[in-house]
């Protein structure tokens, strides 16, 4: 059986530009995965990431960006 899982153990992880300096509202995410954005909490590496679509994720920034 095929596994699905995706290995982020190596990802290169970006702090998002709307994250804070003061270690709040820390967002990180990997950008060499098409199609997928995956996203985590910067607090918490080793915790889980979300996988999200990068149909789903341009919207989202775009509208990130007006709040």
């Amino acid at each position: 059986m095929a596994s699905h899982e995706i290995d982020l153990g190596s990802a290169l992880w970006r702090k998002s530009s709307y994250s804070n300096g003061t270690g709040g509202d820390c967002v990180e995410v990997h950008d060499d995965l098409p199609g997928l954005v995956p996203v985590r909490d910067s607090k918490a590496p080793h915790g889980s990431a979300l996988l999200i679509s990068g149909v789903a994720w341009a919207p989202f920034v775009g509208w990130v960006g007006t709040v």
